[in-house]
């Protein structure tokens, strides 16, 4: 059985995070394996506390999974402090990690930064080099590529500019304010490809981010190519948002299990 593994946040109430991984790899049928960079309070209307793991004990989860069940693929979420992205560099260099994706938390859909100035500068220097693709929002490509992307062509720009800084693959994800939900995969040394989504009338997308990378991150560990492997995991999304759940007060989850069907997942009485 192939293999993925998630290096992210843990979320209580399971749209997101750790807990939206691994639902989302198991959906697509690979094994998960998880290494915690904090844990979370908090629901579909906001986050309460924030614990984050130690670096020593972040480098034991890592070492603990690479020298037992070797992941075929790598999807690394928020991580807000510098000491625990150089950990996360530094094993996925030693263990010589394939298939990374990253998920480049820095920057809400709103604008707000999330982490602070100092990881950004680690991130864009130790991590995302190491990436075979990353999935930025517009506010993050704009603090990536150092330019305003306001149009189609912006976007290009901003991507050519992103892989050629960092030497990997770039999907920049244009749905939350330019167009209606098309992404733009920009690889070294080959033309730009646009997936073109329409919009789904949900307003319970918490945890799209995660979804998206981790299921990227899985059909690379089925060893499909880039572009096939972010057109399957398009298509998943798409799903899981069709499928309707309306869960929580707030922004709610996605049906991460809505093509799983089998003996034991009938809605019972």
């Amino acid at each position: 059985m192939y293999t993925a593994l998630t290096i992210a946040g843990s979320e209580t109430s399971g749209g997101a995070g750790i807990q939206a991984d691994i639902k989302t790899m198991t959906a697509n049928g690979v094994y998960a394996m998880s290494a915690i960079t904090a844990l979370t309070a908090q629901n579909t209307t906001g986050v309460t506390s924030i614990m984050e793991a130690t670096p020593q004990f972040l480098a034991e989860e890592l070492d603990c999974i690479f020298t037992d069940i070797y992941p075929d693929a790598i999807k690394t979420g928020m991580v807000s402090s510098s000491e625990l992205i150089e950990v996360i560099a530094d094993k996925l260099t030693g263990y010589q990690a394939k298939n990374i994706v990253v998920d480049p938390v820095m920057v809400a859909t709103s604008g707000a930064r999330l982490i602070s100035e100092d990881a950004i500068s680690t991130l864009k220097s130790k991590l995302l080099p190491l990436a075979k693709v990353i999935t930025p929002n517009i506010p993050e490509a704009e603090v990536l590529s150092d330019m305003e992307i306001k149009t189609e062509a912006d976007m290009e720009k901003a991507a050519e500019t992103i892989c050629q800084a960092l030497g990997c693959s770039v999907l920049l994800k244009g749905g939350h304010q330019l167009n209606d939900a098309n992404d733009l995969l920009w690889q070294k040394g080959q033309d730009p490809v646009w997936f073109y989504g329409k919009r789904i009338d949900n307003p319970n997308t918490h945890g799209t981010g995660c979804t998206l990378s981790s299921a990227i991150a899985s059909n690379l560990a089925k060893g499909y190519d880039l572009t096939t492997a972010v057109k399957y995991a398009k298509n998943y999304i798409s799903g899981a948002l069709a499928a309707d759940l309306d869960l929580g007060k707030g922004s709610g989850p996605m049906n991460h299990a809505y093509a799983i069907k089998g003996e034991y997942t009938d809605e019972g009485k």
